[in-house]
This record gives C-alpha cells, structure tokens and sequence, in this order.
C-alpha cells in the first residue's frame, strides 16, 4: 500500500472517531442535564462513527491478511489511538449514563 493511501485511511480512521468523540462529549453534557434518551441517541450516534472507524481500521487488516505490505507511518499510529480512545470513552460513557440514571431515580 502506498504512503497517500495509508494516510487517507488515517485520517478517515480520525475524522470518524473524532466525530464519535464529540457526540460522546455532547452526551455527557445531556446526562449532567438528566436528559436521558437523548443522551442515548447521542452514544448511539457516537457508536455509527465508531464504526465508521473501525470499517477503515478493518480493510487495513483484510489487505494485510492478503499479504499486502504496509509501512506503518506516525500518522496511522496517532489515528489507532485517537479510534482506541474514543472507543474506551464511548464504554465509560455508556457506564456513565446508568449511573446518572440511577441517580436521578435515587433522588
């Protein structure tokens, strides 16, 4: 794989997850906010970025799995921690939200 399409798929692997990120983040806003479903949505939206993400992370792996080669480049590394992150993110949200829920009941 040359260096231009390696980073295409970088920055399509950053661009999803930063969009992922920022619906995350807009989340947590909605649940300080005890507005729950949409808190909901936002993850959910957050989730199909994420995927987006990974999709691009995938094709990656199906090439180099057919014996493709890749020279991995600084800018591929920085995207594979910028999707990890955010996929961490998007689960301690998720953990986030029941809490907040459970609080809301609770008071």
């Amino acid at each position: 794989m040359d260096s231009n399409k390696l980073q295409e798929v970088a920055f399509e692997i950053i661009l999803s997850s930063g969009d992922g990120r920022t619906l995350i983040h807009e989340s947590f806003q909605l649940m300080r906010e005890e507005k729950f479903s949409e808190a909901q949505q936002k993850l959910e939206d957050a989730n199909e970025s994420l995927v987006n993400a990974h999709r691009a992370q995938t094709g990656l792996l199906q090439e180099y799995a057919n014996g493709e080669k890749i020279e991995m480049e600084i800018i591929m590394v920085h995207a594979q921690d910028h999707l990890m992150t955010t996929m961490t993110l998007k689960e301690v949200a998720e953990e986030m939200l029941v809490l907040y829920q459970r609080q809301s009941v609770n008071h």
